[in-house]
């Protein structure tokens, strides 16, 4: 195994402090340029890992994520997002965190060092062959993430990973990798930066996808969100007067009497 670490590699900047705020700005944009590149080049192995989560979830399993620090805090957030906008129940898409819904706000020190607690924090969670796991960690060294999809290979439960180094633990740990190699952060080792932004979109491109693909989006509408604030709802409105050319008087209407744009549009007769 020829593992590099490529999260730690000496930035291709020096002398940071010195530099204008103009400098440092547009440095951090062009090493950020770089990033949509890196994850184009994983598409396959990204497409592969999606396939598996869609039909898990057809199947009637569940999505985990799971990871530790700016990692975990990027799974908790997408897994939170799928439901105010795809409309899906709460335990469909499961964001873990080594250090626990604390770790969100705070760091839990050498949380991300136990060799067990990630296991049982799926334990906890009751999971089961029907499910699939994706561990996700920057470095693709964490001890939390990669000895729980260790126990999930022992137990056939699907795993997966987004990692962005080359031949990491994790990567050959998990059935279905996806290595997203940015190279060197601009502030040395700082992984929240380039890598947390590789790892966010392809976050973005496995949810997405996997709703569109469960009939969550209707032409490219999210008819199945929530309307929980009085933005969502204008935009509903919105969606249902142009879907069905109505006004926007009708369709507050129909959305008020059906609770959701899906809803409204199925249940819409023409007078």
């Amino acid at each position: 195994m020829n593992f590099i670490r490529t999260t730690e590699l000496d930035s291709n900047y020096d002398n940071l402090e010195k530099m204008s705020i103009t400098e440092l700005l547009t440095n951090m944009n062009n090493e950020d340029k770089t990033v949509p590149d890196a994850v184009a080049k994983a598409i396959p192995q990204i497409e592969a890992l999606t396939e598996q989560v869609i039909s898990k979830l057809k199947n009637g399993g569940r999505l985990f994520y799971l990871g530790a620090g700016t990692s975990g805090r990027l799974g908790v957030v997408d897994a939170s997002e799928c439901p105010p906008t795809f409309g899906v129940s709460h335990d469909l898409v499961v964001g873990l965190i080594a250090g626990g819904d604390t770790a969100i706000r705070k760091a839990v020190e050498f949380a991300e060092d136990s060799t067990q607690q990630g296991w049982n924090d799926l334990l906890e969670n009751k999971i089961t062959s029907k499910d699939i796991v994706i561990g996700i960690a920057a470095s693709g060294t964490t001890p939390y993430v990669i000895h729980a999809l260790k126990e999930c290979n022992k137990n056939n439960i699907t795993t997966g990973c987004i990692t962005c180094n080359n031949e990491s633990p994790l990567s050959e740990t998990a059935l279905f990798p996806i290595t997203i190699v940015v190279g060197p952060e601009f502030v040395t080792g700082s992984s929240r930066m380039k890598a947390g932004t590789a790892q966010k979109l392809v976050l973005n491109m496995i949810s997405t996808s996997t709703m569109i693909q469960l009939g969550k989006v209707k032409g490219n509408k999210m008819v199945d969100m929530q309307l929980s604030n009085n933005k969502l709802v204008a935009r509903g409105e919105k969606m249902l007067a142009s879907e069905l050319k109505i006004s926007l008087k009708e369709a507050q209407e129909l959305l008020k009497k059906y609770g959701n744009v899906r809803n409204a549009i199925k249940n819409y007769t023409t007078h």
